[in-house]
């Protein structure tokens, strides 16, 4: 096989790379797609069980019950991922975590901004818990990300 040049390697590297691309942000499309599909049946069976059941299913256990079905969803999900683009989905966990920091630092805070709130210490505790939670999350994705990216480079000969 012959070795390729500098400017071939790079435009390869750069294909592979676009190539990456597309295929992360079609995978983002069909998580919203299907999230806004999911959230749709959610409506839909809340609404049938409720009509059926003369609302005496509580709103906790029927929320409860779609957060356990997500659990079972989003393990799948990860786990059929092709190790291609395990880099790009740890960016995007990275992302969501970031949200959810905001919004464990606006928990936490709140007792600063509502003084007589009688949950403020519960607030402030599961604030608390989403923030290390979330940070430790968000930290080791990075760790992950930068040890898998160290894996396509060259190792260099002493």
């Amino acid at each position: 096989m012959a070795s390729m040049t500098p400017e071939q390697a790079a435009a390869a590297a750069q294909a592979a790379a676009d190539s990456a691309k597309s295929a992360s942000e079609t995978a983002v499309e069909a998580a919203t797609a299907a999230q806004g599909y999911a959230d749709q049946a959610a409506e839909a069976i809340g609404g049938a069980v409720h009509a059926a059941t003369g609302g005496a299913i509580d709103p906790f256990v029927f929320r409860l019950a779609i957060f356990v079905l997500a659990i079972f969803v989003g393990y799948y999900v990860v786990w059929s991922v092709t190790p291609a683009l395990h880099t790009p989905l740890m960016s995007v966990t990275n992302a969501i975590s970031s949200v959810i920091v905001v919004g464990a630092l606006l928990a936490v805070g709140v007792s600063a901004a509502d003084a007589v709130s009688s949950g403020s210490w519960l607030s402030k505790a599961f604030g608390f818990l989403a923030l290390v939670f979330a940070s430790v999350n968000i930290f080791g994705g990075f760790l992950v990300t930068q040890r898998m990216l160290a894996m396509y480079k060259k190792k260099e000969r002493a």
